[in-house]
C-alpha cells in the first residue's frame, strides 16, 4: 500500500500533523473562510476524512473586515496531558510594513470539541506553535515580525514559556534561531528526539522557492546547528516535479517507530507550449491552492532525510498499519435535506447564521438572504466549497424574484474579493428577470453578456446553473427545465483563480465554487436553492 499525494486535495495548506494513540490528525489553514481550521483524521496515513472545524463561533474567531488571505494562518495541533492543544493565528493586516495578528490557544479532550475559551497569547508574529518539553514546561515558538524598513521583516524564531496555571506567556521572548540564507524563516515546530531538540522551519516564501529546513541543539535555547545539506525539502531545483512549492512541514512518529513528514505543496496546471520551464513563476498556476502531501522520513547521522529525494514524491510507501477507509464526507448531490450545512461548505469571514440564510425556512432548500456584494469583506451570503480537482462539474438551481438590478443570486467561482465570476438571476429595466454574468479580474470588472443578457420566460420559476471546469478554462451553462442546458460561449480562465495570479500580499487560499445572494437594496430578498452538485472527473 502506498500513500498517493496529495493526501488533502484543494486548498489545505500549512499542515500540522499529530498522533493521539492510534489516530492521526492534520490541522490546516483556512484564512478568511469560516469556520476556522480544518482538521482531517486518519488511521493509516493513506485515507483521510474531514472531521472538524474547531473555530466555529465568533468567540474563537472574529474576521469581519479581515483582508483577503487574512484570518487563520498556520494552526498548530498537538496532543499532551490527555487533550488536544490548538494554537492559531488571526491575521488582520496582510499588506504593508506591519503584520498585525493575534495568536490564541484553545484545548479540547475530543477533537470534535467542545473547545475551551481561547487564550490570547501575543501578536509578535505569525505561525505560532506550542512545544511540550519533557521537563513539563511548555513553550510558544513563533516567527518574530520586524516592521522596521531597514531590516528584513522575518527577524527570527522566538521562544517564550507558557504557564498553564496562569494561562499566559511568562518571561521574555528570546530569539533562538535566525534561519539559513534561504531566509523568510517561519512556520517553526520544535521536537525533542533522541536527547536533541530539533527546530523545523519553512523558508523561501510560500511560492516555488519554498523550502523546509531543520536545525538541532542539545539545549532548547540553542545554539542550533543547521542540517549540513539543507534544505530538508524543496522542489525549487526540480522544475518538472509534479509536486511544487514543497515546504511548511511537520513531523510525526507512528506507533511502530516509523517517521513521516506532512507538508504543503502546489500542483501547477500544465503550461502552454513554448513557455520556459525554468520561468515557471511567470506561467505556472495552481488554482487548487496549496495542498497537503506526506513523505516518508529516514534518519541518517542524527538528521531526517526525505526518502525518494528532497523534492517530494507523488507515491510514498505507507506505514505498517491496518488500513482504514472512510465514507465520502459529501454526496455528489446535496439536496439540503438536513438542518446543518455539509462539513465541506464554508462561508466568508462570518458564521452561517439566520442573518445569512436558513435550511429550515423552506425544508429541502437552502434559503440565502441577499446581503453584500462579492467585493465585500463584511457580510456576504455566500456558501461555497473548495475546488479539489482540475476537472469537475458543479451545479445548482435557484428560485429568485428580483425587482432591481441591485439584486442577484446564482452560482460562483471565487478566489477572493478581486477575482471571481458569477452567473446569476437578476433584473433588467427592459427585459425583466434575466441571466447575467459578471467577472472580476484583479479588481477589473466585466459583464461579457452586456446587451445580450438572457431573458427568463415568465412561466419559469426555477433556473438551473452549471459550471464545467476543465483544466485551464471553465464555462457556465443554464437551463430552464433542468435537462436541456445551454453553454455560454465564453471561456473563463481557471488559472486566474490562483495564488500565482492574484495581486497584492494576499495570495494564500485557492478556488471555491458555491452559491450566493446579493441584495443591496436593504430588503434581504431571499433566494431558494434546491440542490448543489459537485462531481470530480479525474
Amino acid at each position: 500500500m502506498n500513500i498517493q499525494n496529495p493526501i488533502l486535495k484543494g486548498f489545505n495548506p500549512d499542515p500540522s500533523i499529530v498522533r493521539a494513540g492510534d489516530d492521526y490528525y492534520i490541522a490546516t489553514s483556512t484564512f478568511e473562510w469560516f469556520p476556522g481550521v480544518q482538521i482531517h483524521h486518519s488511521k493509516d496515513l493513506v485515507h483521510w476524512h474531514l472531521v472538524a472545524h474547531p473555530l466555529s463561533t465568533t468567540e474563537f474567531l472574529d474576521m469581519k473586515g479581515n483582508p483577503d488571505s487574512g484570518g487563520i494562518w498556520a494552526p498548530d495541533l498537538s496532543y499532551a496531558d490527555g487533550k488536544f492543544w490548538l494554537i492559531y493565528t488571526d491575521v488582520k493586516v496582510v499588506d504593508g510594513m506591519w503584520k498585525d495578528c493575534h495568536n490564541y490557544l484553545t484545548t479540547a479532550e475530543d477533537i470534535k470539541g467542545p473547545w475551551s475559551k481561547p487564550v490570547l497569547l501575543n501578536g509578535a508574529g505569525f505561525d505560532a506553535s506550542l512545544f511540550h518539553d519533557p521537563s513539563g514546561k511548555k513553550y510558544l515558538v513563533n516567527m518574530y515580525w520586524d516592521q522596521r524598513v531597514y531590516h528584513h521583516n522575518f527577524y527570527g524564531i522566538a521562544l517564550q514559556e507558557y504557564s498553564v496555571a496562569e494561562e499566559r506567556l511568562i518571561g521574555k521572548p528570546e530569539i533562538i534561531y535566525k534561519g539559513t540564507d534561504i531566509a523568510y524563516t517561519e512556520g517553526p515546530h520544535l521536537y525533542y528526539i533522541n536527547d536533541m531538540y530539533y527546530l523545523m522551519t519553512a523558508e523561501g516564501g510560500t511560492t516555488y522557492q519554498h523550502s523546509e529546513t531543520i536545525a538541532r541543539s542539545q539545549n532548547i535555547h540553542g545554539p542550533y546547528e543547521i542540517q549540513p545539506d539543507y534544505p530538508l525539502l524543496s522542489a525549487w531545483k526540480e522544475v518538472h516535479n509534479p509536486l511544487q512549492k514543497c515546504g511548511h512541514a511537520s513531523l510525526v512518529e507512528t506507533q511502530n517507530g516509523q517517521w513521516y513528514l506532512a507538508h504543503l505543496t502546489g500542483r501547477p496546471l500544465p503550461a502552454p507550449a513554448g513557455f520556459p520551464s525554468r520561468e515557471r513563476e511567470q506561467h505556472a498556476f495552481c488554482p487548487l491552492g496549496r495542498e497537503t502531501a506526506i513523505q516518508k522520513i529516514e534518519w541518517q547521522n542524527g538528521w531526517p532525510i526525505v526518502v525518494g529525494g528532497q523534492q517530494g514524491s507523488l507515491e510514498v510507501e505507507a506505514p505498517d498499519l491496518p488500513q482504514q477507509e472512510w465514507a465520502p464526507t459529501y454526496e455528489e448531490r446535496d439536496d439540503f435535506d438536513k438542518d446543518t450545512l455539509n462539513i465541506n461548505f464554508q462561508t466568508l469571514r462570518i458564521p452561517f447564521s439566520e442573518h445569512l440564510g436558513s435550511l429550515t425556512a423552506r425544508p429541502g432548500f437552502l434559503r440565502l438572504y441577499g446581503r453584500e456584494s462579492l467585493q465585500s469583506k463584511f457580510t456576504q451570503a455566500h456558501v461555497a466549497r473548495r475546488w479539489q480537482s482540475f476537472n469537475f462539474d458543479a451545479g445548482t438551481s435557484v428560485e429568485f424574484s428580483p425587482n432591481s438590478f441591485q439584486q442577484m443570486a446564482g452560482l460562483t467561482c471565487y478566489y477572493n474579493t478581486e477575482n471571481w465570476s458569477s452567473i446569476h438571476v437578476t433584473w433588467n429595466e427592459e427585459k425583466g428577470r434575466i441571466i447575467d454574468l459578471v467577472t472580476a479580474d484583479n479588481g477589473t470588472f466585466s459583464m461579457p453578456l452586456a446587451g445580450a443578457e438572457i431573458p427568463i420566460p415568465d412561466e419559469v420559476k426555477t433556473v438551473h446553473f452549471k459550471v464545467a471546469v476543465r483544466g485551464r478554462t471553465y464555462q457556465y451553462a443554464y437551463s430552464f427545465d433542468g435537462e436541456n442546458f445551454h453553454t455560454l460561449p465564453i471561456e473563463l480562465a481557471s488559472w486566474k483563480l490562483s495564488d500565482d495570479y492574484v495581486r497584492g500580499g494576499g495570495f494564500f487560499t485557492g478556488a471555491f465554487v458555491g452559491i450566493n445572494a446579493i441584495d443591496i437594496t436593504g430588503t434581504a430578498l431571499p433566494a431558494d436553492f434546491d440542490y448543489f452538485t459537485y462531481k470530480e472527473l479525474d
